[in-house]
């Protein structure tokens, strides 16, 4: 296994000399930078870096210098997360009926595109159980009616603490997480709408689509928040369609958009590449 990088995200005010006061303090600990970008946002006056770096000394070395860093970057004023790339998040995979996205993020997973553990499947049907079982994953059903939504949110989150899950993918995931579930199940959550928002939020986005006779369709990862639909955007794409396609010819092409772009949103996020400020991301190449 090669030696561990830090990959530090901040963003705070601008102010002169921010590229040299971090690339400094790096190379004051004996750090050697891999890579580094940076992005202004020259109207609200605000500053966005990426730095990786590897840290010298011994085991324990990349642990601290992520603690001290942290330290660092709010004495500059700046907010900022920093990830140890030997930590593999533990990812816990949201699931409906739709098995699309949930076949395309494990086999990815499987062929190493992502670095991270899926620690579980979680289904509010229990249609992708056997499924789950082929690769080896263990799946948790957990049904969600309207009575009992609350109950059944409580169970999904304790399973969550239980896992010690770092992040949490909506794959098609057909229920509305509640504010509640959100504030309190204290990471990031990920999902995949199938349509190019802010158009055609909500339900049957595809039949909106075709009763509009649109020429573009499209899809959209973003952060989950209590706001339906209007979390931060990670990623989109589109698709060309005419006259002639009809609602199921725009969910079969949608569905193809809908896996590469969660796919590469979640790429993304695990190689520490999105760093969300107010209801908009910075993603860095």
């Amino acid at each position: 296994m090669s030696a561990p990088t830090l990959i530090a995200l901040l963003h705070g005010p601008d102010q002169p000399g921010l590229v040299a006061r971090v690339s400094g303090w790096i190379f004051a600990r004996g750090g050697n930078i891999l890579h580094a970008d940076q992005h202004h946002d020259r109207e609200a006056g605000i500053f966005f870096q990426r730095v990786e770096w590897a840290p010298v000394g011994a085991e324990g070395v990349a642990e601290r210098d992520a603690r001290d860093f942290e330290a660092f970057a709010a004495s500059l004023g700046m907010q900022v997360r920093v990830a140890v790339t030997s930590h593999r998040p533990r990812v816990a995979i949201f699931v409906s009926k739709a098995n699309h996205c949930f076949h395309d993020l494990v086999l990815r997973w499987k062929a190493g595109d992502f670095a991270c553990e899926i620690v579980a499947i979680v289904g509010n049907h229990a249609d992708l159980a056997a499924a789950a079982a082929g690769y080896g994953l263990a799946f948790h059903h957990i049904p969600v009616e309207a009575a009992t939504k609350a109950a059944a949110e409580a169970r999904q989150l304790a399973l969550l603490r239980e896992l010690r899950a770092d992040l949490v993918i909506l794959a098609r995931y057909m229920q509305v997480l509640s504010a509640e579930f959100l504030e309190k199940c204290g990471m990031p959550v990920i999902n995949i709408h199938h349509s190019f928002l802010p158009a055609f939020a909500g339900g049957r986005p595809y039949h909106q689509a075709h009763a509009r006779g649109v020429k573009l369709i499209g899809a959209t990862a973003h952060y989950a928040t209590r706001d339906l639909d209007e979390g931060p955007i990670i990623n989109q794409d589109v698709a060309r369609v005419t006259h002639r396609h009809g609602v199921d010819d725009l969910i079969r092409k949608g569905r193809d958009l809908e896996k590469t772009v969660l796919a590469q949103a979640v790429r993304w996020h695990l190689d520490s590449r999105v760093l969300v400020y107010g209801n908009k991301t910075v993603v860095f190449d």
